[in-house]
């Protein structure tokens, strides 16, 4: 999957989107340290092992550099910065029955502001599924021949091939 590059200097605001959210019962922060094992628990049961180990990164660091999407303090959604390389987002994925309702695009936004505040101009979105997803929330535009990118050469389990 290719990746994409973002403008972070015309994000478009993310305090309407969290208030939104807010108004529907749904909270979007940053993650906290001591929730570390809830949220990777969450993210390899609903997404896969390898995006609960990629985002292990952000709990490392300081601030953490993951953000949680929560409705009635269950987690529902989730994105991270800065754990795949400097300056990328991802991974994020939001649950089936909470898409569509804007928690994926509060999450986002969040994290590229969070970019941004870092000092970067641009941000890349790594390993982009989708596409239009990103081109209309926040102008996102694909970077050619950037497939496979970071994830080229996998390590894979002796006996596995």
């Amino acid at each position: 999957m290719p990746d994409m590059l973002v403008n972070l200097l015309r994000l478009p605001p993310v305090d309407s989107a969290l208030e939104e959210l807010r108004g529907k019962g749904i909270l979007v922060r940053r993650a906290r340290a001591w929730e570390l094992t809830l949220v990777l628990e969450f993210v390899a049961g609903q997404f896969g092992r390898a995006w609960a180990d990629e985002i292990s990164v952000g709990f490392t660091r300081q601030p953490v550099t993951v953000f949680v999407a929560l409705r009635e303090g269950r987690l529902v959604g989730f994105a991270a910065y800065e754990c795949t390389r400097k300056n990328f987002f991802g991974p994020t994925g939001v649950l089936e029955e909470e898409r569509g309702r804007g928690v994926g695009r509060a999450l986002l936004l969040a994290s590229l502001r969070a970019l941004r505040e870092l000092g970067y101009a641009y941000a890349v979105i790594g390993g982009v599924g989708p596409i239009d997803f990103y081109e209309r929330t926040v102008g996102a535009r694909l970077i050619p021949d950037s497939s496979p990118g970071v994830y080229a050469d996998p390590l894979r389990p002796v006996g596995k091939d």
